[in-house]
């Protein structure tokens, strides 16, 4: 089993004023020869945007964006003709493919919205674009990870271009839960959202990140209350 651990004031950081945003990987101003992903998983940024701000419309190609909103109200709209606002709750893919353009605002003039921004490389490069996004509160379970993203399309969560697969667990102090790796070969990469965590070991609190490879599950145990964003990914690109 091997292990990285990127504690979440180690991450590189970026404030425009209108948005504070903190990239555990390489990314625009912020640059680190070892930080550039973890396997397929490109980008994890954490964005705060301020009320009424927001991406202006901007063009992507061949790559898997999630975002998924942590707190208040995000709108999006794109080149494929998608508006939609997404929340707390909710997750969205925007399979890039051939190329689209979009934008991202902060629907509220009177709060921040924040959210993950995740970027991962295709299994296929130039498919057409796609838009998913669904709710996940009525799969949501406590003190157990439930599935919010995976391969294919009739599964929970959203689908994407990539033999990844997203999971959330929220646990109360003291419960734990074991994770499989569901494709040989595959990594996972732990993201804290709130609380104090143990996995495998290793002690971990909020923003935090953990890479594990070469394995074949992973334990989670809540320390203090918490919330966690597993990633398992390809590690070859």
């Amino acid at each position: 089993m091997n292990t990285v651990i990127h504690k979440a004031d180690s991450r590189g950081a970026a404030n425009h004023g209108w948005l504070n945003s903190s990239h555990t990987f390489s990314f625009a101003n912020y640059h680190n020869p070892d930080r550039m992903n973890f396997g397929v998983l490109r980008v994890l940024n954490d964005d705060v945007v301020a009320p009424g701000m927001g991406f202006g419309t901007h063009p992507h190609q061949n790559m898997e964006i999630i975002s998924i909103p942590l707190e208040g109200d995000l709108e999006h709209k794109d080149s494929m003709g998608n508006v939609a606002v997404i929340k707390e709750g909710d997750v969205q893919v925007l399979s890039a493919g051939t190329g689209i353009t979009h934008s991202e605002y902060n629907k509220n003039k009177d709060k921040e919205v924040k959210f993950l921004q995740i970027w991962v490389f295709p299994k296929e490069k130039n498919l057409t674009p796609r838009y998913d996004q669904v709710s996940i509160k009525e799969i949501e379970k406590e003190n157990a990870f439930y599935q919010v993203l995976s391969p294919n399309k009739n599964d929970d969560g959203v689908w994407i271009n990539q033999d990844a697969w997203f999971h959330i667990g929220k646990f109360s102090k003291g419960n734990p839960d074991d994770y499989q790796i569901k494709k040989e070969g595959n990594g996972v990469y732990a993201f804290i959202l709130e609380g104090d965590v143990e996995i495998n070991g290793e002690k971990l609190s909020k923003r935090d990140g953990i890479g594990i490879w070469d394995t074949k599950n992973i334990n989670v145990k809540a320390t203090e209350n918490a919330r966690v964003l597993l990633m398992e990914v390809p590690m070859t690109l």
